[in-house]
C-alpha cells in the first residue's frame, strides 16, 4: 500500500510544486510507482508535467467530489502518473462545505487506488483551508519545503498546529515527514543562518539535501518537463535526485 506524503507550505513561492513535481520524476526515475496529485487550483504541477486538459477530461476535482472514480481521473506520463487540477477545483471549498465528512473526501477518493503505487504525492494550495485540511487527513505524512529567504519560518508555527489539530481529531497517524531547504545559495550568508535557524526547529526532520535557486529548475516548467528531462546534468537535477534518494533511505530502512 503506498504512502501518502502531502507537500505543502502555506506561503507561496517556496518551492512547493517544484518540489512536488520533481521529487515525483525522481522517485519514478528510482523505480518506484508513483502518483502525483495537483490538488493546488493553479494547476502549475499539471503543466509542469506538460499535460494539457481537454473538455473533458477528468481531474481531481471529480474525484475529491466523488462524481468519478478516481482511476479515471489519472494520466499517464513518462515520468509517473498524476491526476492532474483544472480550473473547478477553485470552486470546490463550498461545495464541500456542504458535504458529510467534508475533510476526508480526498481520502476516501485515494484509497479507491492507494495499493497500485509506492507513493502519492500530493501538491496542495498555498492556504490553510479546507483542500489542505483534506490533503492533510488524507496523508500519512506532511514534506514542508521552506525557502532560504527573510522570513522563512513565518507562518510555519501556524502550519504546524494545524497539522497537531488534524492529527489529534482526523487522522492519529499523520507525522511529519521532513523539512526540505529551498532556494538555497550557499553564497551568502542568509541562505546559512535561515538554514541554522530551520535546523534548529526542525532538528533531525530536516533533509541534509537543499535545492539550490538555479535558471534550469526555474526553466523546466515552461518547457513542460521535470529537470531531471530537461537537464539531467544539472545541480537542479542531481539534486532532487539525491533528495528522492534520502527520502527512499528514510522509507525503506
Amino acid at each position: 500500500m503506498g504512502k501518502i506524503i502531502a507537500i505543502t507550505n502555506q506561503k507561496g513561492g517556496v518551492g512547493k510544486t517544484t518540489t512536488a513535481v520533481n521529487l515525483a520524476a525522481c522517485l519514478n526515475y528510482h523505480g518506484k510507482k508513483v502518483l502525483l496529485c495537483d490538488f493546488d487550483p493553479q494547476g502549475n504541477a499539471t503543466s509542469s508535467l506538460g499535460v494539457t486538459l481537454g473538455k473533458h477530461d477528468l481531474t481531481s476535482y471529480e474525484a475529491l467530489i466523488g462524481t468519478q472514480r478516481t482511476e479515471l481521473t489519472i494520466k499517464h506520463t513518462r515520468h509517473g502518473d498524476i491526476m492532474p487540477c483544472g480550473m473547478d477545483l477553485a470552486g470546490a471549498e463550498p461545495e464541500l462545505a456542504n458535504m458529510q465528512n467534508r475533510e476526508y473526501k480526498l481520502r476516501e477518493a485515494l484509497e479507491q487506488i492507494r495499493d497500485k503505487y509506492d507513493y502519492i504525492l500530493i501538491d496542495c494550495p498555498p492556504t490553510l483551508g479546507l483542500l489542505t485540511i483534506n490533503a492533510a487527513a488524507a496523508a500519512d505524512s506532511v514534506l514542508i519545503p521552506i525557502q532560504c529567504e527573510f522570513l522563512a519560518l513565518e507562518g510555519v508555527a501556524q502550519l504546524i498546529k494545524v497539522f497537531k489539530a488534524v492529527k489529534a481529531n482526523m487522522n492519529p497517524k499523520l507525522e511529519i515527514e521532513g523539512v526540505v531547504l529551498t532556494m538555497y545559495d550557499s553564497r551568502t550568508n542568509l541562505s546559512s543562518q535561515v538554514a541554522e535557524e530551520v535546523k534548529r526547529y526542525f532538528g533531525a526532520k530536516v533533509y541534509h539535501t537543499m535545492i539550490p535557486r538555479t535558471v534550469r529548475l526555474a526553466e523546466a516548467p515552461s518547457f513542460g518537463k521535470p529537470v531531471i528531462e530537461y537537464d539531467k546534468y544539472s545541480r537542479g537535477a542531481e539534486c532532487y535526485l539525491s533528495l528522492a534518494e534520502e527520502l527512499l533511505s528514510r522509507n525503506e530502512k
